[in-house]
């Protein structure tokens, strides 16, 4: 169960930095308010950069588990045999 909710949360998290980055582009926002969405944009961006390195990791441990230690160049045509 925590798997699901770690991917939730980081779309969850990916979605509101995005809601984040066009708050500021709008240049609506005053300058005390653009300093806490950018200091909430910087906490966000570092918890999904954390959860794409754990799925990094799981994918360099189930390929290592598997024989292959190297990872492979995916090409579409690959994908069709």
């Amino acid at each position: 169960m925590a798997k699901k909710k770690s991917a939730v949360d980081f779309e969850k998290s990916l979605q509101t930095l995005e809601q984040l980055v066009e708050k500021m582009e709008s240049g609506e926002l005053t300058l005390e308010k653009s300093l806490e969405a950018f200091e909430q944009g910087i906490r966000l961006t570092k918890e999904c950069q954390q959860a794409l390195q754990e799925a990094e990791q799981k994918v360099q441990i189930l390929m290592s588990r598997n024989g292959s230690d190297e990872l492979q160049t995916f090409s579409e045509s690959d994908d069709d045999q």
